[in-house]
């Protein structure tokens, strides 16, 4: 318990050194450098916590199995822009085995599905933006809104909407370098029906798929005793 919490206190530690150095270093706007900080200073801990974890090999090969069936996922609906089903893979997974695990899915599919796609400085904000998915049903998993049809189709349908509005943020301070609310506009309006798309996908696979994969991960879960 004692090294658990030195490795994350050392982790904060060199993330918030770094968002120092960063604002010394570059002189007025450095909203790229504070962005990735912050991603990182919530998300050490969490892979950290996740690696410290006592974890059998099983719940492992389960985890992976996941991550692969929604990184795979995407690739077949790469001609479509937004339509695909990996927050959807997410998303029941993390209802299912809890918010640790939907993050380490989201996370680990926005990588590896990028492998197939094209990887780039995007990825670590895809990762980001999937595993926070995963992680936020996670953590709702035990509320009513999330133990019916509707309100899961409602989850779907706003994190298709913040999934690309996080993104654009990353396009806003990646491509055209500084922030302001002319290019914050038009770039959030240019996304839309690119982010309306996520959403409505989402909507349709949770609405169509999402019981049998619950049923089928709780059966799986209680059967072997996997992330109790």
């Amino acid at each position: 318990m004692e090294n658990s919490r030195s490795i994350l206190i050392t982790s904060a530690l060199m993330v918030l050194g770094l968002l120092f150095i960063s604002v010394l270093i570059f002189d007025d706007k450095p909203y790229m450098i504070v962005c990735t900080a912050i991603m990182a200073l919530t998300t050490i801990p969490l892979f950290a916590r996740f690696e410290l974890k006592k974890i059998q090999s099983k719940e492992i090969v389960l985890l992976a199995v996941l991550a692969a069936i929604a990184a795979i996922s995407r690739v077949p609906f790469a001609p479509l822009p937004s339509v695909q089903p990996t927050t959807f893979v997410i998303i029941v997974s993390a209802l299912v085995l809890g918010p640790e695990a939907g993050f380490i899915i989201g996370a680990t599919a926005a990588i590896v599905s990028n492998i197939f796609l094209g990887q780039g400085p995007w990825t670590p904000w895809q990762m980001y933006a999937w595993g926070m998915a995963g992680m936020a049903a996670g953590m709702l998993r035990e509320t009513r809104f999330m133990n019916n049809k509707f309100g899961l189709s409602i989850y779907g349908f706003v994190v298709g909407f913040l999934f690309g509005w996080f993104m654009n943020l990353w396009f806003i301070l990646g491509f055209l370098g500084d922030f302001t609310w002319s290019t914050f506009l038009a770039a959030y309006i240019a996304s839309f029906y690119f982010d309306l798309a996520h959403a409505l996908s989402n909507v349709f696979f949770l609405a169509l798929f999402s019981a049998s994969w619950i049923r089928i991960l709780t059966r799986f879960k209680r059967k072997y005793a996997i992330l109790t």
